[in-house]
């Protein structure tokens, strides 16, 4: 019998003006990256990576471009349309139709440079499914983590998932249940939310409550996530040692916005990690459209009443932003843009970037906060998130320097996954 010849390895070097690694380096100038089977070999400069690449490797010239770690939104809902229907109209769509609405928006957000997403909860089996498309080869899209389905309580927010835990054994069941079907980690609504008859200013669950389901995540090597829009849900997400807080807002009884110092001190001492999933509470894409319209000379003066609106009451939402960063948290925000609910259509992390330097990053802090700090944030950080060898070759290379012009994020000219272009 002849023995099976080796296939030789596939190897590929992807050159362009600028580098910037995800580690906070100024960008380096004509440095290129070896990729070898899907991962990164090594960088450096251009000429010296030619010399380590075998005789006659594809090169990938990006020309004046940026080149970065892919993307990560920590935050979506890929079997949500944003397009602006309710909650009540979105969930009237069969499970068969919330999967294609999701194999469309992968591609969305794919084709915006993000490599890797968070899906925080969909219905019955629908986000499983979208995993196992993708596994398959059916679809195509970005790496993807799911939740399944999200853990509430009795008419809780999101309760239409069908994922119904009351009290610590319950939860407990939730967790096991939802991991042997496939959970990536667990997402858990620590409060109410927009779905009607909830209140989001108030705590869906205790601290004990919360405990146990991350007990029982831990004991799965499951990381945990929490939506927690009121003040008292935050609280008791720390407490109970939650991984990762999503929006943040601190709300109260009567939903209404009030920043809490000592709050924000004990989310800086616990070192949990926080998505503020900023665009969405601001209502960012209606702001966007208004200020084209206003910017065109075209803006009626509804609608210029309806900008100035929208922009004081962003405001409010990125005051207590700012106030947060006064607590050392910039190396704990992920950004992420809850895609799929109400007008937030996929493809528009860029979005977030740019309010995260509204509030005060720079767009370098930006920059890492969307690759290496969200790597880290969802259990990935060996993985992904920077440009270094061993790590996975998922890169986008942008028209600017995303480093000193966040309106570079919009500009993107190539994504690569695994080390194969797909745009």
């Amino acid at each position: 019998m002849s023995e099976r010849a080796e296939i030789p390895p596939t190897t590929a070097i992807i050159t362009s003006k600028l580098q910037a690694d995800g580690l906070g380096h100024a960008p380096r100038v004509g440095w290129a990256v070896l990729v070898t089977d899907g991962r990164i070999t090594s960088t450096g400069p251009a000429e010296e990576i030619r010399k380590q690449a075998p005789p006659e490797t594809d090169v990938v010239d990006l020309g004046s471009a940026c080149l970065t770690p892919g993307l990560i939104d920590g935050h979506t809902h890929l079997s949500l349309s944003g397009d602006g229907r309710s909650y009540v109209e979105m969930f009237s769509d069969a499970d068969e139709m919330m999967v294609l609405t999701g194999a469309a928006n992968m591609g969305r957000h794919l084709r915006a440079g993000i490599t890797t997403i968070r899906e925080h909860g969909a219905r019955n089996r629908v986000g499983f499914t979208l995993v196992e498309g993708l596994e398959r080869g059916y679809l195509a899209g970005p790496r993807l983590l799911v939740s399944g389905r999200p853990i509430t309580c009795t008419g809780g927010h999101f309760h239409m998932c069908n994922e119904i835990a009351d009290g610590e054994e319950e939860l407990r069941k939730s967790v096991r249940r939802l991991v042997h079907e496939g959970a990536d980690y667990i997402k858990i609504m620590a409060s109410g939310g927009g779905t009607v008859g909830t209140i989001p200013g108030l705590a869906s669950y205790t601290a004990d409550e919360l405990h146990a389901a991350v007990h029982e995540a831990r004991r799965f090597e499951r990381l945990t996530a929490a939506h927690c829009r009121a003040r008292d849900s935050m609280v008791n997400a720390v407490q109970a040692g939650i991984d990762l807080i999503e929006h943040a807002e601190f709300l109260g009884p009567d939903n209404a916005l009030r920043f809490d110092p000592k709050v924000a001190e004990m989310m800086a001492e616990s070192g949990i990690f926080v998505s503020p999933t900023l665009q969405a509470w601001t209502r960012y894409p209606a702001i966007v459209a208004l200020r084209d319209v206003r910017d065109s000379g075209d803006a009626s003066p509804e609608e210029e009443a309806e900008l100035a609106r929208l922009e004081a009451r962003a405001e409010t939402r990125l005051d207590v932003m700012r106030r947060m960063l006064d607590y050392c948290l910039v190396e704990r925000i992920v950004p992420g843009t809850d895609s799929g609910v109400n007008d937030l259509a996929f493809g528009h992390l860029d979005y977030d970037l740019q309010l995260l330097v509204e509030v005060g990053f720079t767009p370098g802090e930006a920059l890492q906060a969307a690759t290496r700090i969200s790597a880290e944030a969802i259990g990935l950080g060996q993985e992904l998130g920077t440009i270094e060898p061993g790590k996975a070759a998922d890169l986008v290379a942008f028209d600017g320097d995303p480093t000193e012009d966040v309106s570079a994020f919009s500009r993107v000219v190539a994504v690569f996954q695994e080390g194969v272009r797909i745009s």
